[in-house]
């Protein structure tokens, strides 16, 4: 960090004081995390602008690390945030700081800068990337009304009246074949993949059944009130209604319908790509699986669009930039394992330079799609060969119901 950009942080940057924070526990913001010492007392010199607080306590015994916690916070210029440790529950407290302690640590600025550690001011351009597009109302919007964002969400009891107690199969016969034939084991359907269109009534009912089966055996646990990521909930049917069997499957297709679902629960298109953003940090930092499946959905469904990619041309411009930065902070073995295994981010990305191509994408947007591409296979070794083929199981079958005459 240079000296202008020193003195200017030192003057409009925001203050962040913890107090009571035990010593070794991991402590960060945004992209970057440290064990504190005894005397540290927060962070000093924050640029204004959307930041991740996040913590994890440390037990002095075993020393096991607690699931990381966090929140969200837009600092305002010169703004100063105490928060205090609650020793008991080894989380941040939820207690009120009074405007008078607040005013007494500010008249100690002095002596209380030199226990403040500096912004990593290094991480800085990453992160305005990152977070291009959440502003301040969309990262309040779809936190915890808690407002602290958990690596684990805390689940409910079950009372004895909820707990499960299996079902019953009606059809014997359809109960024995689901166990025992080799084509129920291929029709069994990820937790990655949704519905496929075009299925018999026969393989939906069987999955219907195979699902209901193990979902029984299972108790019904919810989060507690109040801790769940707001995240936009994602259809349940994914075309209109009254669609036709042929509509249906062009749907399932081109999603784009879908999107423009979600994108109507916003004030804005762009904040689409700022949910995408906000569940890769809550997943990236905050160690989330619940903000990870709803950021690789998110991906998925934008991948799977071909009308919208003309309606939207804004939204998908920032994709580009959003997933781009995405990937590249990404772990290593995180990025194998996507292609290893043909993982269906991997898969959509393909689909989606192919919908490019197909759709006749103007100049500067395609221009961003190729070089990306490109990128992808340079950096990454990633092979996007053949996107003029369908790959064998992306081929959509189309079942008419009924035969005519019956």
């Amino acid at each position: 960090m240079d000296q202008e950009t020193a003195k200017k942080l030192l003057v409009e940057g925001g203050t962040f004081v913890f107090l009571g924070v035990p010593e070794e526990t991991q402590f960060g913001i945004d992209m970057q995390c440290w064990n504190t010492e005894e005397d540290f007392r927060g962070i000093k010199m924050i640029p204004p602008g959307l930041h991740y607080v996040h913590y994890s306590a440390i037990s002095k015994g075993s020393g096991d690390i607690s699931p990381r916690s966090g929140f969200m916070h837009y600092f305002h210029k010169k703004e100063f945030l105490v928060k205090m440790w609650d020793k008991k529950s080894e989380d941040i407290s939820h207690d009120e700081i009074s405007e008078e302690s607040i005013e007494r640590l500010k008249d100690n600025l002095l002596n209380l800068d030199r226990h403040l550690a500096p912004y990593p001011y290094e991480i800085w351009q990453k992160w305005k990337l990152l977070t291009s597009q959440v502003t301040a109302e969309l990262a309040a919007k779809l936190s915890p009304d808690s407002g602290i964002i958990r690596a684990s969400v805390e689940l409910m009891s079950t009372t004895d009246e909820d707990r499960p107690r299996g079902v019953k199969v009606a059809n014997k016969s359809l109960e024995s074949q689901d166990s025992t034939s080799e084509e129920s084991q291929k029709e069994q359907v990820s937790i990655e993949d949704d519905s496929t269109p075009g299925q018999s009534d026969a393989k939906r009912a069987k999955r219907i059944t195979r699902e209901e089966k193990e979902d029984s055996m299972l108790p019904d646990l919810k989060p507690a009130p109040g801790t769940s990521i707001r995240f936009t909930e994602i259809p349940r049917d994914k075309y209109p209604p009254g669609s036709t069997p042929e509509e249906i499957t062009k749907h399932y297709l081109d999603q784009s319908y879908t999107l423009e679902l979600m994108i109507a629960q916003h004030d804005e298109p762009l904040h689409i790509i700022g949910e995408l953003q906000f569940a890769y940090l809550c997943f990236l930092i905050g160690h989330s699986l619940e903000a990870f499946e709803h950021w690789k959905n998110l991906v998925i469904i934008i991948c799977s669009c071909d009308d919208a990619i003309h309606k939207y041309r804004s939204v998908f411009f920032h994709f580009i930039r959003t997933i781009e930065v995405q990937i590249e902070e990404m772990p290593e073995d995180f990025l194998a394992d996507i292609v290893m295994n043909k993982n269906l981010v991997y898969k959509k990305l393909r689909e989606f330079f192919r919908t490019a191509y197909v759709s006749k994408v103007d100049g500067r947007l395609l221009t961003m799609i190729e070089r990306f591409k490109d990128n992808l296979t340079e950096k990454l070794q990633w092979d996007f060969t053949g996107l003029d083929a369908d790959e064998e199981d992306e081929r959509p079958v189309v079942v008419k119901l009924g035969d005519e005459g019956e």
